[in-house]
């Protein structure tokens, strides 16, 4: 199974961007999938998570109200809708998936996002 995330780029503040990540290689169907980031010099940090089968998310304090993330599954893809992008937000953004809920086995590359003030 393979991730690959998409989407990142340059954007002022106050802008959005939305990320994809696609899946691929055998028939994948996971409990869940979501996203992190890394900020430069920073450790990597949890953003957001949804559940599979019924599109429950779970969203970090510092993005809530301003991120949105949603799954196709026929297309077995997620996405990530940044609103409201802050300075802050400035990471290499990174997706994960899961078969369970307690490890976090799948990653993808990362994609640059950047927010200029």
């Amino acid at each position: 199974v393979q991730l690959q995330a998409y989407g990142g780029g340059l954007v002022q503040a106050g802008g959005s961007l939305r990320l994809s990540c696609v899946t691929s290689g055998r028939t994948f169907s996971p409990y869940r999938m979501g996203w992190f980031r890394q900020a430069p010099g920073k450790e990597r940090e949890f953003v957001t998570q949804i559940r599979w089968s019924d599109g429950f998310t779970t969203d970090a304090d510092s993005v809530k109200g301003r991120f949105v993330t949603s799954r196709d599954n026929t297309k077995n893809t997620l996405y990530l809708q940044m609103n409201n992008l802050e300075p802050e937000d400035t990471a290499v953004y990174f997706c994960a998936a899961d078969h369970s809920a307690y490890h976090w086995t799948y990653w993808g590359q990362g994609t640059l996002v950047t927010v200029s003030s």
